[in-house]
């Protein structure tokens, strides 16, 4: 899936999917920013008594992915994403997700040149805008999601 060229790619066209959301496909649940992608493995560190050298080995332990934050003008749309989140808070075990966050190029022709597939996502947190009444910018709102796996195609 992973197209390459020379140039890097730019940062604002992108495109977020959520697997089994009402607007599967659509712009109408579309994201401004997504952060917090990537993986970290976490090493053990073992030395045997009678290592003759004094460093221990390294060995490879668990890995974690750190959540994602996604953030968006509110748009008034209760059914994208407060179901889900009511679903994760209700216990359903159905919630877990696919979501996909594909860069596109800068002229949006033919496939995603980089995907990620966060599995088993859900919602762990959502923050609503900043309202002021001297403000002049966008309500934004915020969803955290927690997954346990991430993929990169």
């Amino acid at each position: 899936m992973a197209v390459e060229r020379e140039r890097p790619y730019s940062q604002f066209n992108f495109r977020v999917e959520i697997e089994n959301g009402p607007d599967a496909g659509s712009t109408r649940a579309g994201f401004q920013e997504v952060s917090g992608l990537g993986m970290e493995i976490t090493i053990a560190e073992y030395r045997n008594g009678n290592e003759l050298d004094n460093a221990p080995r390294k060995i490879t332990g668990t890995y974690k992915v750190p959540d994602v934050t996604l953030k968006r003008g509110v748009i008034g749309d209760l059914e994208t994403l407060y179901q889900w989140i009511d679903q994760v808070r209700n216990g359903s075990q159905e919630a877990l997700r696919t979501v996909t966050i594909q860069l596109q190029s800068e002229d949006r022709s033919g496939e995603a040149v980089q995907e990620w597939a966060l599995r088993n996502a859900r919602p762990t947190k959502y923050t609503g805008p900043t309202l002021s009444g001297k403000g002049t910018d966008v309500a934004i709102e915020e969803l955290v999601l927690a997954c346990e796996r991430i993929e990169l195609r």
